[in-house]
């Protein structure tokens, strides 16, 4: 069946989501997206999603001729178009079509597109048994030049790490930042346990603030689990108890190696962690029991 896409104010068919050429979205990477997820008939964080699409929209002075509810319906409108009760939703924003030459004011309207669809990143094997991560020598671009935190289209520095993971045999790359402190993997946060303690990297070492990420937090918070935010180094991780990784369509992960070196000591090497396990429980009870009804 051909999935409907919400283009710009109509819902079409796949074969008719079309965007011209001239898109500064794809001439220049010009533009910004959003992932989400949704279950049993809920969209989870969709509003949290949404604010954060317009504040990446708001850095690049991107003006949204749409309200933030406006998107949130249209969003809504999207799944049930394709008759889905869980999956995964992009938006997209672009600049819209304009000139051949960077000059962002010569795209007078914005573009958007809504696809709601399934995603699997990972096989269903790894969230059993957690997965084997690598460093990768691409950096993560300095917050300097642009903020982690704003979701654009350009993710070739991204692209080109997973590159390298899939080139040496592993499903992710770690990355990090140009101190060498850990910022991210290729799409996820991620977290380390030492001592009982959870702790992920600041967002000033190059992460995004994700949806998922933030999660963990009321998470641990509610299960009396102490979290906090540290600078990480790849030794951190070699020794940590524990590792895992989060994002909204990785969900929650665990990271058993980096590097060839098992994450864990004595029985729990190289497996989950009992940590790692509970908040994965919490997190798929928690996505399941709330989140805009569709």
């Amino acid at each position: 069946m051909s999935r409907k896409i919400w283009l710009d104010g109509n819902i079409v068919e796949e074969a008719d989501a079309k965007i011209s050429v001239f898109d500064h979205g794809l001439l220049y990477g010009d533009g910004i997206f959003e992932g989400i997820r949704f279950y049993e008939n809920r969209v989870f964080r969709l509003r949290e999603h949404i604010e954060r699409l317009f504040l990446s929209a708001k850095a690049l002075l991107i003006k949204m001729p749409w309200s933030i509810d406006e998107v949130m319906a249209y969003t809504l409108d999207t799944i049930r178009a394709n008759g889905l009760t869980e999956g995964y939703i992009r938006l997209v924003v672009t600049r819209g079509v304009g000139d051949l030459g960077l000059n962002p004011y010569l795209c007078p309207t914005p573009s958007m597109f809504i696809i709601a669809s399934g995603i699997k990143l990972y096989p269903t094997e790894y969230y059993t048994n957690g997965l084997e991560v690598v460093t990768c020598g691409t950096r993560r671009p300095t917050p300097a030049s642009l903020s982690p935190q704003v979701k654009s289209l350009n993710y070739l520095n991204n692209i080109m790490a997973k590159i390298e993971a899939l080139k040496a045999g592993a499903m992710e790359g770690l990355m990090l930042n140009e101190q060498g402190y850990v910022a991210e993997c290729t799409g996820d946060n991620v977290f380390i346990v030492k001592k009982g303690q959870v702790i992920t990297p600041p967002v000033s070492d190059g992460s995004l603030d994700g949806i998922t990420r933030q999660v963990i937090f009321d998470l641990c918070e509610k299960s009396g689990i102490t979290i906090r935010e540290a600078s990480l180094t790849r030794y951190d991780l070699y020794t940590a108890e524990e590792s895992f990784l989060t994002g909204t369509a990785a969900e929650v992960i665990p990271m058993v190696k980096l590097d060839e070196r098992e994450i864990g000591h004595g029985e729990s090497e190289g497996r989950p962690g009992p940590i790692t396990l509970k908040l994965t429980e919490a997190f798929r009870a928690l996505v399941r029991s709330e989140g805009e009804p569709i």
